[in-house]
């Protein structure tokens, strides 16, 4: 079982930027896939940003491309959320997961462990 913590939440500024972290703990050696998913005020979970763990590659929703991007420091088993240029509709419980193959990025049935999350408000 894997542990995952996000930190990195805050109130911000329309056109501000952020950082999310989510940090993996325990067992990570059979995770394929690290993903953020996003709860707004209807809860419905919605996919964010993804990456392959082993090859680096990236999948962007196509809400935030452009804006949003994903990394990862697998040294420290981490995940990275950079967020550019906020807006008011990017305020959302931001949820970190992570999944084992078979598993279609996108999806969040495909993910097997998830954060707490952490909050994010962009308001002025």
């Amino acid at each position: 079982q894997v542990q995952l913590k996000e930190t990195g939440g805050g109130l911000v500024q329309p056109g501000d930027s952020l950082r999310l972290s989510c940090a993996a703990s325990g067992d990570t050696l059979y995770y394929s896939s690290m993903a953020w998913f996003r709860q707004g005020a209807r809860e419905e979970r919605e996919f964010v940003a993804g990456i392959n763990l082993g090859t680096g590659k990236l999948h962007i929703a196509p809400s935030v491309r452009g804006r949003f991007t994903i990394s990862r420091d697998t040294a420290i088993a981490t995940v990275y959320l950079q967020m550019n240029t906020l807006k008011p509709e990017d305020s959302a419980l931001y949820v970190c997961a992570a999944g084992k193959p078979p598993l279609v990025v996108g999806d969040s049935q495909s993910y097997t462990d998830w954060g707490q999350g952490t909050r994010v408000t962009v308001s002025s």
